[in-house]
Parts: structure tokens; sequence; C-alpha cells
């Protein structure tokens, strides 16, 4: 049996999920996390083989939730399930640990069939996404990105300086990187681009 652990922070999606994949004779939801932070704590508690995430969660997106369990060094294999055909995303999953990476509105026996895969070893990529992804590299580096998120978010330089325990200047410093290195005119711009992207 496969041992298979889902993360997605909408109940009725998780459910439907769970559901759905414990009609295959040769899978087990062994738990259900609503965010990535409770993903983390039963992956531990369960082990699982194949953790199934979606990437925007509450406390710990998809992405940093596969990033953790790779620095950890946990067995587990992620596949992100998400509604983002973004090849930015895509290039931060595959980059974060993940082995798949497989759109909502995919057919639903291809989710099956891609825990298969990636539990055999094997990744499970969208092609259409996979050739996109490699067309435009994320030009943005974590730091800077944290510091545009909380800027798109409303906050002041210095709120986000206070936040991230960084001096002011630094923080005006990475978002005029950011703003550069997207092309845009100011923060605001620069955000929609980026998360247009799927950079942010």
């Amino acid at each position: 049996m496969i041992r298979v652990l889902i993360a997605e922070d909408q109940s009725m999606v998780l459910g439907a999920l769970a559901a759905l994949l414990e009609l295959e004779p040769d899978i087990e939801v062994v738990g259900r996390a609503r965010d990535g932070e409770e993903a983390l704590d039963l992956v531990e508690k369960t082990r699982p083989d194949v953790v199934l995430t979606d990437i925007e969660m509450p406390r710990r997106t998809g992405l940093e939730l596969a990033a953790e369990l790779k620095r950890r060094g946990s067995p587990a294999r992620v596949v992100i399930l998400t509604t983002f055909a973004r090849s930015g995303y895509l290039r931060r999953a595959l980059d974060a640990g993940a082995a798949g990476y497989l759109l909502k509105d995919s057919p639903s026996e291809r989710l099956a069939e891609a825990i298969r895969r990636v539990h055999s070893g094997l990744r499970s990529v969208d092609p259409e996404l996979a050739a996109a992804a490699w067309d435009e590299a994320d030009p943005l580096t974590d730091r800077e990105r944290q510091v545009l998120r909380l800027a798109a978010e409303g906050h002041s330089s210095a709120r986000i300086a206070s936040e991230i325990h960084l001096s002011e200047g630094t923080v005006r410093n990475y978002l005029s990187e950011a703003i550069s290195k997207v092309g845009a005119e100011n923060r605001v711009e620069a955000a929609r681009i980026a998360r247009q992207k799927g950079w942010l």
C-alpha cells in the first residue's frame, strides 16, 4: 500500500481528495492536514510515502513544507496539487524538492497515476508546464521575495524591517533590487508581476 498524507486548507477539497484516493486499491490515506505546520507534525506521526499538498496554505505553504521535508531528510515524496498553472511555481516546487506537480483541473485518474509514479522514484509533472518552466528563470532571492510579499500586503518599510529583523535601509535595498529585477516602476507593480509569474 502507498501511504498518502493530504495537506489542503479547504475542507471540502480535502474530503474529496481523500475519498477519491481511498477508492484506489493500492493507496491508503493515513492523514489529513489543514495547513503546512499540521502536515509537518503528521508526517512525523504517520510516516507517509507521499505527501500530497496544495501550495497556498496558512502557517506554512506547500513549497515551504516541501523544502522543510527535504531539509530534514524525510523519505516522503511530495506532490504539489494546485490551481496555479504558473511556471515560476513549478520551478520553485522542484527546487524545494517536490517530485510531482499537478493542476487541480487535471483528470482524477491522473492523480493516482502521479502518486504511483512519484512513489516508484519517478517525477510526475504537467508536460506543458514543464516546458514553460525553463523559459524564464525566477530572478528573486528568497529575501527579496519575502520583503516584496510583505510590501504587497501593505506593510511599510519600517514595519517590514521590524518584522524580519533587518534595518529599514536594508529592506529598501531589497525592495529596490526586486523592483529592478522584475522591470517594475514600484513595489505594487513588482509584486503584481512577480505574483503573475509565480515568483511570489
